[in-house]
């Protein structure tokens, strides 16, 4: 199981500051509005680096598109959005509160000409064509169950596009049948681990999503494929 650091900045503690110093006040503000979790702030940011690594490791450098699932606090998503300057960045979540939050977070940065916060549900947005098949990377943190995750990120893949899963720390690699995800034309790539401490479940889109999928709300999770 691999443990990669961020290529793209050489995993160097500077760089890491960097990265705190920006996201870390606007994670504590989500905080304080109760739409993170427990987790400490600067273990959120190390938990979202995580993401980074692994894309990384699997693109070969950083990503020119990225979908966040379920965005909520700002976690992946604004740290990605700090660790990929050249990268065009969609922030995806169905809660009014938290997407008024993060569109707060982001006006009047520099960023705010490459990244866009979408308040809807993943099952609706896989259809809109201004998303469909339009991503590079797709990310989860704590977004629905595997089956749900996959069903709906999927759509959003260009080909050979890759997803990155959270996974809890001792589940990883168990959760994600190759039959079903092979529905979704995904297949499952090496686990990863950042730190020691966080898993990543990559999957790679390798065939065409077929257009009945994701299927109408509330249905992936009602009966779904895995």
């Amino acid at each position: 199981m691999a443990d990669p650091e961020p290529s793209s900045q050489g995993g160097s503690g500077e760089w890491h500051q960097r990265i705190v110093a920006k996201v870390e006040p606007t994670l504590v503000r989500s905080a304080e509005l109760g739409f993170l979790g427990s987790m400490a702030i600067l273990d959120q940011i190390s938990h979202s680096l995580g993401f980074v690594a692994a894309a990384e490791a699997a693109l070969g450098r950083p990503p020119e598109a990225v979908a966040d699932l379920g965005s909520g606090g700002g976690v992946p998503g604004l740290v990605l959005l700090a660790c990929w300057p050249e990268c065009r960045l969609v922030l995806l979540d169905a809660n009014e509160r938290r997407t008024e939050f993060l569109t707060e977070a982001i006006s009047g940065t520099r960023a705010g000409d490459r990244v866009e916060v979408v308040r809807g549900r993943a099952e609706e947005i896989g259809h809109d064509d201004r998303f469909r098949g339009r991503f590079e990377l797709v990310t989860s943190r704590s977004f629905a169950s595997p089956a749900v995750t996959a069903e709906c990120g999927a759509a959003l893949l260009i080909d050979h596009g890759l997803m990155v899963v959270s996974e809890p720390p001792d589940e990883i690699g168990d959760r994600w049948p190759v039959e079903g995800l092979a529905r979704l034309g995904l297949e499952v790539l090496p686990p990863v681990r950042f730190k020691e401490r966080y898993g990543y479940q990559p999957l790679r889109k390798v065939a065409m999503t077929d257009d009945r999928y994701p299927r109408r709300v509330g249905i992936p999770a009602k009966r779904p494929l895995f």
